[in-house]
């Protein structure tokens, strides 16, 4: 299923490794942002109906 990458095995495997490890780095920024962003609607709901 793995091509044959001859020299350029090592440069192919970091850059797949590099995209990898960007993209989990994105999925977890967005879902810090997403947690924090419901916190702070939660927060506004709650001082909204209180007074």
């Amino acid at each position: 299923m793995m091509p044959e990458l001859g020299k350029y095995a090592g440069t192919v495997l970091s850059a797949y490794a590099v995209s990898l490890l960007l993209l989990v780095l994105l999925v977890a920024a967005s879902m810090i942002a997403a947690r924090k962003a419901a916190r702070a609607l939660k927060d506004a709901e709650e001082r909204r109906r209180n007074g």
